[in-house]
């Protein structure tokens, strides 16, 4: 059985501070969007060692810096829908 995919998204004060608090919605309406919310695990996390390239987002084991909303998007399509 296949593993489910996983998103962190880094909530410490560099990355929050520069916008991933409005990356958590983009996230959550990607996922509704697509269906594919009960096959996606969704968390917040604390650093993600990345800060200089900040804000930033995990999928799976790749750090994903300097995201924005259409980065997001892009990147959550590339790597999760099939």
């Amino acid at each position: 059985m296949k593993k489910p995919d996983e998103i962190k998204i880094c909530l410490g004060s560099s990355c929050f501070a520069r916008g991933n608090r409005e990356m958590v919605n983009e996230i959550k309406n990607f996922l509704e969007k697509n269906h594919i919310s009960d096959k996606v695990v969704f968390r917040g996390s604390h650093c993600l060692g990345n800060c200089e390239n900040g804000p930033n987002m995990k999928i799976n084991d790749e750090v994903i810096g300097d995201i924005n909303k259409a980065r997001v998007k892009e990147e959550l399509s590339k790597k999760l829908t099939k």
